[in-house]
This record gives C-alpha cells, structure tokens and sequence, in this order.
C-alpha cells in the first residue's frame, strides 16, 4: 500500500493543496468581515436576510477549513477584527453603499469564490479536500441562483448588452 492510498486523511497535504487552502481561508475571513460591513448598509430586508445567510456558510467553511489545516499542522492565516453593527441612519448618506451595489459586490465575491473552488477541487489528490471544496462551490451556486433571483426580482441585474438574434424575436 502507497503513501496515497487508503484514508485520504491520512494521506499528506501536497503544496498546491497547502496554498490553496490556505489562501482559500485567507480570503473567507476577509470576506466575513465585508459581509459584516456591507450588513451595516443594507436598508432592503431581504438582502440583510440574504447577507445573514451567507456570513453563516462562510463562518462554516472558516470553520471545516481551520479544522483541517490544524489536523494537519498548518499554521492558520491572520484574521481581522470582526465589524461592530451600525445603524443605517447613523452612516452619511453619500457614504453608503446602496443595495443594488450591496448585490453585484456580493455576486462577484461569490463568483470569485466558485472559481477558487473548481481550482481547489481541479489541483488536489486528497479525496476528502476535493470533496470540501465541492461541497463549499455547491453552496456557493445555491447562493449565487438566491442572489440571482432577488436581483432580478427588485431591478437590481445590470446585464451586458444582450445579443438579440433576429429568428429569436421572430423578425
């Protein structure tokens, strides 16, 4: 029996999966801290509802992936401070982010995080850290369908130019 066969958490963690555990937790943090802060801003109720949402799956990933760096004695990443909770009213007007903005900024963090997630899955060997990440990219296009969905629903999606075909719209 090889050194990678048998349980995978057994097995040692190769440098790409280190790396990009490691950064993956990194950037989960720093995300965490900015959906506190975007929380502050968001007037819309099911945007804070959302934003609430997905600061628990984040604070979960942080989690698992906290675990498995200590199992495997992986020293963790620094983590900034947590936000305080403000009152809406109490942050100048032209200083806040408006919900519309609160929405793209929060599709595109989870956007980014899918990407790092294939590249997880795509760079390791360990079954049970592929297995993580496909776990953490499943609930990341859940949230970004939700997400999706209530911009759609409230106005909010700026789309690209949208290419109409003429057969499609029947000229």
């Amino acid at each position: 029996m090889g050194i990678l066969s048998g349980n995978p958490k057994d097995e040692p963690m190769h440098y790409g999966e280190v790396h990009g555990t490691w950064t993956f937790l990194l950037a989960a943090k720093s995300s965490l801290v900015s959906q506190q802060t975007l929380v502050n801003h968001t007037g819309d109720e099911d945007l804070r509802k959302f934003l609430s949402s997905l600061m628990d799956n984040t604070k979960q990933e942080i989690q698992q992936i906290e675990q498995l760096l200590k199992e495997n004695e992986i020293a963790l990443p620094p983590s900034p401070p947590e936000r305080p909770n403000a009152n809406l009213e109490d942050i100048p007007v032209g200083a806040r982010f408006n919900d519309p903005e609160i929405a793209t900024m929060v599709g595109a963090g989870i956007a980014a995080g899918l990407v790092d997630c294939s590249t997880n899955m795509g760079q390791g060997i360990r079954e049970d850290i592929i297995m993580m990440f496909g776990q953490f990219h499943q609930q990341k296009a859940t949230l970004g369908g939700k997400l999706l969905k209530m911009q759609k629903e409230k106005g909010w999606l700026v789309p690209p130019p949208l290419h109409l075909n003429k057969v499609a719209v029947g000229v």
